[in-house]
């Protein structure tokens, strides 16, 4: 750590934490989001179940909970309510009678057209440039990777 930055005396200071940044953020955008996704019938978690399954295709509910960081107990309600909507089907997987595939209907493909103007309208909202949002996801994968691979006791 460079101490020319953070001094013996503001380390634990609330507003020099990484993890209170981070959390007020987390609030702050995901909030931001909601009148952005309101009009497309959607949560932001929702949204992120859908980004996923537009990006990567249809596939099975724990390879779709590990690309979303999701244990497959708090994927269940999301998809159940995607279900419901009827923006994703659930279908028994063929080479594992015991395992179901989720994909997009045509419902939930037709959606993914509307939901083009909501990364720009969230950095507008966030007045965010396209650089900003490229080195804030650079910063926040490294923390990612870095906390999956940090021990955890």
């Amino acid at each position: 750590m460079d101490r020319t930055i953070l001094r013996d005396e503001d380390l634990l200071k609330l507003e020099k934490q990484v993890c209170f940044g981070l959390a007020v953020a987390s609030r702050s955008v995901i909030s931001a989001y909601k009148p952005v996704l309101d009009p497309l019938g959607l949560t932001h978690p929702q949204y992120l179940v859908m980004l996923a399954l537009w990006d990567k295709g249809p596939m099975g509910a724990r390879e779709l909970s590990g690309h979303l960081h999701l244990d497959p107990g708090t994927l269940s309600p999301l998809v159940k309510r995607l279900e419901g909507a009827g923006l994703v089907a659930k279908t028994k997987n063929p080479a594992d009678e015991r395992a179901v595939v989720i994909q997009p209907t045509p419902k939930g493909q037709e959606l993914r057209s509307k939901a083009m103007t909501v990364p720009r309208e969230m950095m507008e909202r966030l007045a965010l440039s396209e650089n900003d949002v490229l080195e804030l996801r650079s910063i926040l994968d490294r923390m990612i990777a870095s906390g999956a691979n940090a021990p955890k006791e």
